[in-house]
């Protein structure tokens, strides 16, 4: 029988591991087929507190990982296949076997909604970026591209104006999504220029982004625009499916919270980062909240099963 296990291995769980792991409750943690989150593509992170050289995001997660082992956390490389609650405990399923733990911390983090073409993982890290408030200051005086149509694609370009020279807003549809409050903050700003109904193509480039082929969704047409960076800004999708019925969702799917704590519906699970969090999804954000749940995580154990 375990203490706690930790799914997730980004900021938030890991700052959670390292919590646990001080309070001696020897974590375990379930890295996934794809350790590290959202933060390992990030190529340059500069807003890290105590980091003051730009970092690239996965060494960050490195040091943070190693911070974490130093304090006895175990790291099983896996995904979770199933969780169940049983007598007051959980059972997790992975493909190496069952592991009966305590109490269980969910950080398995969001995924930022791709544009699903050929030429976008080539750069994505590389001017194509999910996160406008992470690599904005990245583009200072340079043109870029947001994509979507609603309030986050809106708050982006408006985020944007700040640095770049140009930014340009290309969206599917011939309507916006956004709230008139949100489109009314960029309307009329010089800096923003709008594409609709446009989709992009191909994006181009030579190591970094510098243009992309746009198609006119209504006539077909296409047209060739250059840029440095493209903000896709379509939305983020929480990993949320392993607890459906342990843990309320959102019509989001992000898992919903106890005012002013972690935990969930289901006493002994909690949750941390991304995959609670539709608001600001920032490493740091998610740091904190893996830091909260594992002091509810320890509050609840200790209380629960008698462990002074």
């Amino acid at each position: 029988m375990e203490n706690v296990v930790i799914i997730g291995s980004g900021p938030a769980g890991l700052t959670a591991a390292i919590y646990t792991a001080r309070a001696a409750l020897s974590p375990i943690l379930f890295e996934g087929s794809t350790p590290g989150g959202q933060l390992i593509v990030s190529t340059e992170v500069e807003n890290f507190p105590g980091v003051p050289e730009t970092i690239h995001g996965a060494v960050l997660i490195q040091d943070i990982k190693l911070q974490a082992e130093k304090f006895g956390t175990g790291f099983i490389a896996e995904d979770v296949q199933k969780i169940e609650k049983k007598d007051g405990c959980f059972e997790i399923t992975a493909p190496s076997g069952i592991i009966k733990t305590k109490a269980v911390i969910a950080a398995t983090g969001a995924t930022a909604r791709r544009l699903n073409i050929p030429s976008e993982e080539k750069f994505y890290g590389r001017g194509v970026s999910g996160c406008a408030t992470c690599d904005g200051a990245f583009f200072r005086d340079k043109n870029v591209v947001v994509v979507g149509g609603g309030n986050t694609a809106m708050e982006d370009a408006h985020f944007l104006t700040r640095f770049a020279k140009k930014v340009t807003i290309v969206h599917r549809r011939d309507y916006l999504r956004a709230s008139s409050a949100e489109i009314e903050k960029i309307k009329n700003n010089p800096k923003v220029e709008w594409l609709i109904p446009y989709v992009i193509e191909e994006i181009l480039g030579d190591g970094t982004v510098t243009g992309a082929i746009l198609k006119n969704n209504e006539t077909g047409e296409q047209m060739q625009i250059a840029c440095d960076g493209i903000f896709v800004a379509i939305g983020h999708d929480p990993q949320t499916s392993l607890f459906e019925g342990l843990a309320e969702l959102d019509d989001q799917k992000f898992i919903i919270t106890k005012a002013k704590s972690t935990e969930t519906k289901t006493p002994g699970l909690f949750a941390a980062g991304d995959v609670m969090d539709p608001v600001y999804k920032q490493a740091v954000t998610a740091a904190g909240t893996g830091c909260m749940a594992a002091l509810d995580a320890q509050k609840y154990i200790e209380e629960t099963f008698d462990i002074a």
